[in-house]
């Protein structure tokens, strides 16, 4: 049959033929389905052999009377009961692969709502606070608080401390969600990566700085349209529709992503110290002794303690811990909030740099305006933060969201 001889060896006076066959490449998984000659001197030995890969069969031809080795001497049934059990082997493989996969995106899903539910809860309890601030730092207000506060209730009444919170929300729910769960996972990730038992304060404020300009990123527009409602002359743009439409069609699409720049210089290390700090206080209790029998206690207990009791810090420390942070991060960052504010608020036609705006603003006012608000920042931060990371933690517990 020289037709479906592709290349002879002079070793050997095995052919191969077929489909999709070459001579250098023949598996090992080939079978013999005729046995070998009982007498190997004179009598030619014809065998066949039958090669599956998937679902092409391949056929290849011996003429050997020099010798047969006798491990090609496998029964049809062993070799095709071979294959069934891989085919099998396989789908088991691909099955696990799909629940895994399932499993978690809805550990994500779960992990983004208890960032987004801590968002929520901790911007509306601090909204009129939010306000004060926003009154300081772009309409440049130079009452005390306490005349400011008079002023709102004056002029917009109670609800008037809420304005902008349900924008607000939009801005805060998906940055915190996506904030919280970049951190966690990047945290854990560098940690595996470089072989460590456990997250170093190296690796807590990278995943923090990390965790900062991803949110800021993917964030930013809904927080620069946000600052242009609360702006002077915003109350005339209807609501976030009309001031969408108004900055993308008086400046285009890339308007929204004003004061890029210093959101990323200040969220960086912004997200660096708030997530570092809280993770290393945490860390430091839960390696004390009183921490230590704490969660041997909730390892006994487990079955007995309701969510509250189930947080590894308690309620006290988790409020308290969670205000530190924030408020270090607040001090540590805030003159890039102010730059940034100012950026948003300028028009193309007079539009300046984030240095020169940050020049300008220390000649007006000196150095002492980059802190301006800082007072009734602080004031609104430290609650903040601190019902922010207790929601997280427990929204966590009640949602089960496993360790990424």
């Amino acid at each position: 049959m020289p037709h479906l001889v592709l290349q002879a060896e002079s070793s050997d006076s095995f052919f191969p033929g077929g489909l999709f066959l070459h001579a250098h490449t023949l598996p090992s998984s080939f079978a013999s389905f005729l046995p070998p000659s009982k007498n190997t001197l004179s009598s030619p030995c014809f065998r066949f052999r039958l090669f599956a890969t998937g679902s092409f069969l391949s056929l290849s031809f011996s003429l050997n009377g020099t010798g047969a080795d006798p491990s090609y001497g496998r029964e049809s049934d062993q070799i095709l009961g071979h294959q069934h059990i891989k085919v099998e082997d396989d789908a088991c493989q691909e099955k696990e692969k799909v629940l895994v996969d399932g499993s978690g995106a809805m550990n994500m899903t779960k992990h983004l709502w208890a960032g987004a539910v801590a968002a929520m809860v901790s911007r509306t309890f601090v909204a009129p606070l939010e306000r004060l601030k926003l009154e300081y730092i772009v309409r440049g207000e130079q009452k005390n608080i306490y005349e400011l506060i008079q002023a709102i209730a004056a002029s917009q009444g109670l609800k008037g401390f809420w304005k902008g919170n349900f924008v607000n929300i939009l801005r805060t729910a998906p940055f915190k969600a996506i904030n919280f769960y970049a951190y966690d996972t990047c945290k854990n990730k560098l940690t595996r990566m470089l072989g460590n038992e456990e997250s170093t304060n190296f690796e807590r404020f990278i995943a923090g700085a990390a965790a900062g300009i991803t949110a800021t990123l993917l964030c930013l527009p809904m927080d620069t349209i946000r600052t242009v409602m609360v702006a002077p002359g915003g109350e005339a743009l209807g609501g976030v529709i009309g001031a969408f439409r108004h900055m993308i069609k008086t400046e285009g699409f890339f308007s929204l992503y004003k004061g890029l720049v210093p959101s990323i210089i200040s969220m960086a290390p912004s997200g660096a110290v708030y997530y570092g700090i809280y993770d290393i206080l945490k860390s430091s209790f839960l390696h004390s002794p009183e921490g230590m029998k704490r969660i041997q206690h909730m390892k006994e207990e487990a079955q007995e303690l309701n969510a509250l009791e189930q947080l590894e810090l308690g309620p006290i420390r988790t409020l308290l811990y969670g205000a530190i942070a924030g408020c270090c991060s607040e001090a540590a960052t805030y003159p890039f909030e102010v730059v940034r504010r100012q950026l948003q608020m300028q028009v193309r036609a007079t539009r300046l740099n984030a240095l020169a705006t940050c020049v300008k603003i220390v000649e007006q006012g000196g150095v002492p305006a980059l802190y301006a608000g800082l007072i009734p920042s602080l004031l609104q931060v430290l609650p903040s933060a601190a019902i922010s990371f207790f929601v997280y933690e427990f929204m966590k517990i009640v949602l089960k969201v496993e360790s990424t």
